[in-house]
């Protein structure tokens, strides 16, 4: 009997609360919402028919399907480029010069000085040469985008020689061998794990040898009893050899980085001095742009990477370009304030704790806070082990645990880490402009007190 008043699919979906809606996507989900119920009511899980909660059963999965899955995020784990939330952040007003471009036609491949066909990377060229003084330069969609397609281009059937310690894993199982494989290179491996000296590489070149490669160790170290090649070294040896130097810097920066993390990371500025044959970075991790692949070198290598059939398959677009362009001429007018990802490194420890204490002080009748310096990292695979200073408000509510906070807080898209068993808030990446937003969520979660 109960079956018999199943609503039917057609009548169903005329209710006045789907007017408006998709009526496609209304009438697939009401009909799998119908069937669900059909098998409820045999398996004798119900025992009458609710019209009004499959409404709002159907209104809830419409409302799951067609809204944005990606969501803005308040990052208070104090890992600057952090993988998972979306790496460097990118300034408004970049976002603004991007859409006014991308909304209109422009002048991606036309040369208004000629009025004909023009180069896509022109534009972006044009920076990167004033800013590094480089030849030439080229953008691939990401940094392993750039050395997949620089081993296509050089080494299809040749020798790399590359260090031992530096066949590198770094994040979604991208593992520097495997892609030499898949370009068609010839791995040749030299030194041992924790040492490789320049004999090394001078002894592995042979008639077969085409570049010698250099690979940022991205997310560990070697410590103790090892030693290195310097880029600077290998470049005069390859040049030497008359064959090409590439390093593969993962992460480049462009100035000096605070908290002597510059130590054991040289700039691009700085390998630009050696005259490298190639260089490769990404643009979304210390850079502090949109992601994408940057190689910078001689123009008449950048040439030949050009003329790969590959490139299409892995060039940027117009959105890209734009981004990529805006934040090289902000290094280039020393406006680095407008770099989301340099100005959070740079904030100083005094405007972190005075941004802390506020908040704990507009808390104080929620929940119980603490104050205190902290340590964290860089993050995205850069600057591997280096630690920066930070401030932390560790949160602490009824007989809570840091994990059951932590779980609260996420709830309400705040992502924060836990240290020493407590729930805490770094202020190294809390925005100045979500600190409002943060102590209303707050306060909200932890009204009852």
């Amino acid at each position: 009997m109960l079956l018999k008043s199943i609503p039917k699919v057609d009548k169903f979906i005329t209710n006045k609360a789907f007017e408006g809606l998709a009526k496609s996507l209304i009438t697939k989900i009401s009909k799998e919402q119908i069937a669900k119920l059909r098998v409820d009511i045999l398996e004798n899980k119900v025992d009458s028919i609710d019209e009004k909660l499959l409404i709002n059963l159907v209104l809830k999965e419409y409302e799951n399907i067609s809204s944005s899955s990606l969501k803005t995020l308040i990052n208070a784990t104090g890992v600057i480029v952090h993988t998972n939330l979306g790496r460097s952040l990118l300034d408004k007003s970049s976002l603004e010069k991007a859409i006014n471009i991308a909304s209109s036609y422009n002048n991606l491949e036309y040369n208004l000085e000629k009025g004909q066909r023009g180069e896509r990377y022109e534009h972006i060229t044009k920076s990167l040469k004033e800013l590094l003084g480089c030849e030439d330069a080229l953008v691939v969609n990401n940094n392993a985008s750039a050395v997949f397609l620089i081993l296509n281009t050089f080494c299809k059937n040749k020798e790399v020689i590359v260090s031992r310690g530096e066949l590198v894993e770094i994040g979604g199982s991208f593992r520097v061998p495997e892609v030499m494989s898949q370009s068609g290179a010839i791995l040749k491996e030299i030194g041992t794990t924790n040492k490789t000296h320049l004999r090394d590489y001078e002894n592995a070149i042979d008639e077969n040898s085409a570049m010698l490669l250099k690979v940022h160790k991205s997310n560990y170290e070697i410590v103790g009893f090892s030693s290195e090649v310097s880029f600077e070294d290998i470049s005069k040896l390859a040049k030497n050899k008359n064959i090409i130097d590439y390093y593969d810097m993962g992460s480049g920066h462009i100035n000096e980085l605070p908290y002597n993390l510059s130590k054991d990371e040289p700039s691009i500025k700085e390998l630009m001095k050696s005259n490298p044959s190639l260089l490769s970075f990404s643009g979304d991790k210390l850079l502090g742009s949109v992601q994408a692949g940057i190689i910078v070198g001689k123009k008449e290598l950048i040439d030949k990477i050009k003329k790969n059939q590959l490139l299409r398959m892995l060039r940027v677009d117009k959105i890209t370009l734009a981004l990529l362009e805006d934040t090289i001429n902000l290094y280039i007018k020393n406006d680095l304030d407008k770099i989301p990802t340099l100005k959070m490194l740079n904030t100083s420890l005094e405007v972190l704790k005075h941004r802390a204490l506020n908040l704990q002080k507009s808390l104080e009748n929620s929940l119980e806070t603490k104050v205190y310096e902290s340590k964290t990292v860089v993050g995205g695979g850069t600057t591997p082990n280096k630690t920066i200073p930070t401030i932390v408000l560790s949160l602490d509510y009824k007989d809570f645990k840091a994990n059951k906070i932590e779980e609260i807080l996420r709830e309400k898209l705040i992502i924060c880490r836990i240290e020493n068993d407590k729930a805490i808030l770094d202020f190294r990446t809390i925005k100045e402009e979500d600190l409002e937003i943060l102590e209303k969520k707050l306060k909200e979660i932890f009204k009852n007190g």
